[in-house]
């Protein structure tokens, strides 16, 4: 196995700014916030909220719900108005005081796992019922009792570090069959082939090959074989550069790039992983957001946008185009405990974003602080950065003044003749402008009449076939 290491230097590409005076950011606007002033806080470390999952319901007008947990239970967040985040019911789980849930969804039915010590529980719940409710259909010990991490592939949960009640055992990872969702019947466990692996901590899994994160033994990759009902290994990475506690990862939707993260130590450098040949795996590149902060799980967006929820720094986007020279183009730091919490010799400090839910048919992002709770998050900045600073290499634009009144003016530098769609966006994604303008090679400028906009933050995107234009325009 080849393993080729190139550092990248992350930096800023656009100006500094305040979506609150409480979060510093970059390129990501704050939507909505929402947390319970009375939670109270594990005592260990201090958690207040933990995982973050969403959800859609495809029978009530494609309505967005962010499923968030928290030390005693889980919260059922409306964020349908992700202006105004309301919480539509609340779970308790069966024990209190958790660090660790978890959650995923296949259908209407939710999945909640925790990993905290008895007594405890896994939790089905049956969305349907919303807003109005949720409906637990299952909180029981009967299919198992703890497991720290979980994976819906298809018709199939996928279950890291299961434990049974009592003398039942523990079990690296166990996949079970959801052919009847309310009821996941067990398959096979890893120990039944690889009874070397102690602890799967995460996985990531498509078409049943699974990216599995055994903590200090390293990244793993498997294939369950479901018509022997059986696992078999393909490779393992069980050396590399910044290596620690490998803790999760994500894969590229073109299979070709496997970020993962090491939680401990503290400070561990993300890593990008060219899974292409899985015979010949190559690390690309290691890189940080900044010195200090700890990733602790990531996202993918396209091929070209990595998500990082980082402790101490918040959610950070960074463009992996080119997988060797990663670069980050925006961020939201919802940490406010900066110094906090650092007596834990060895270990990092458990304040800032715990997970973030980045497929919501809306384009909005949630991310939930370990501290600060729920935020919805716009993001369509700094997933077009690249854009802005190429502008596709072919023609460019500039925008001025900004921020505007009355009109906003656009300076064209055309390099070909071009149909050029112009439009205006809000926040919430709704279209305000849209204009067609062919416009020929060489320098012009267009005005735009704003007079009839409200005062607001919005995205101005500029689109042809020779460019690729989006910026932040504030009307005042």
């Amino acid at each position: 196995m080849r393993i080729k290491l190139i550092f990248a230097i992350t930096f800023s590409v656009f100006a500094f700014s305040k979506s609150n005076a409480q979060y510093s950011s970059q390129n990501i606007s704050m939507l909505g916030h929402w947390y319970n002033p009375l939670q109270a806080a594990e005592p260990g470390y201090g958690i207040k909220y933990n995982g973050c999952w969403a959800w859609v319901d495809t029978a009530d007008n494609m309505k967005e719900y962010a499923i968030i947990g928290s030390s005693s239970g889980t919260h059922i967040i409306d964020i349908s108005d992700p202006t105004n985040p309301i919480e539509r019911d609340y779970v308790p789980g069966r024990r209190n005081m958790c660090i660790w849930r978890e959650y995923k969804t296949y259908g209407k039915y939710l999945y909640a796992i925790s990993d905290d010590s008895s007594p405890n529980s896994f939790q089905i719940m049956d969305l349907s019922y919303l807003p109005d409710s949720v409906h637990v259909i299952h909180d029981d010990v009967t299919i198992f009792e703890r497991s720290h991490t979980l994976f819906v592939d298809g018709d199939k949960l996928y279950c890291g570090s299961v434990t049974y009640p009592g003398t039942g055992g523990h079990y690296s990872m166990i996949v079970y069959s959801l052919a009847d969702p309310a009821n996941p019947t067990l398959l096979r466990a890893l120990n039944s082939d690889y009874s070397n692996i102690n602890h799967v901590h995460d996985m990531y899994v498509r078409n049943d090959t699974v990216y599995a994160s055994c903590g200090y033994q390293g990244l793993y990759m498997y294939k369950y074989n479901t018509g022997s009902n059986t696992f078999s290994l393909i490779n393992s990475l069980t050396s590399y550069p910044g290596q620690g506690y490998n803790h999760s990862s994500y894969l590229t939707p073109n299979g070709r790039i496997l970020a993962f993260c090491d939680e401990v130590p503290a400070n561990m450098p993300v890593k990008l992983l060219d899974v292409s040949d899985m015979q010949n795996m190559s690390v690309e590149s290691t890189f940080k957001s900044n010195e200090g902060a700890t990733p602790h799980n990531p996202y993918m967006i396209g091929n070209n946008h990595l998500l990082v929820s980082y402790y101490q720094d918040g959610l950070q986007i960074f463009d992996i185009s080119n997988p060797a020279a990663p670069v980050r183009t925006g961020f939201f730091d919802s940490d406010t405990l900066a110094g906090v919490n650092t007596n834990f010799t060895g270990f990092t400090p458990y304040h800032g974003n715990w997970g973030a839910y980045v497929d919501l048919p809306s384009g909005n992002i949630v991310i939930n602080d370990m501290q600060n709770g729920l935020f919805v998050l716009n993001a369509s900045l700094a997933l077009s950065v690249n854009e802005n600073q190429a502008n596709s290499g072919i023609s460019t634009a500039f925008i001025y003044p900004n921020p505007t009144s009355d009109n906003v003016s656009l300076s064209l530098m055309m390099k070909a003749t071009d149909e050029l769609v112009i439009e205006l966006f809000d926040l919430m994604g709704r279209k305000i402008v849209s204009e067609r303008e062919k416009v020929l090679i060489g320098n012009s400028s267009k005005t735009i009449n704003l007079i009839n906009v409200s005062e607001g933050i919005y995205v101005l995107k500029i689109t042809g076939k020779e460019i690729n234009y989006s910026q932040k325009l504030i009307k005042k």
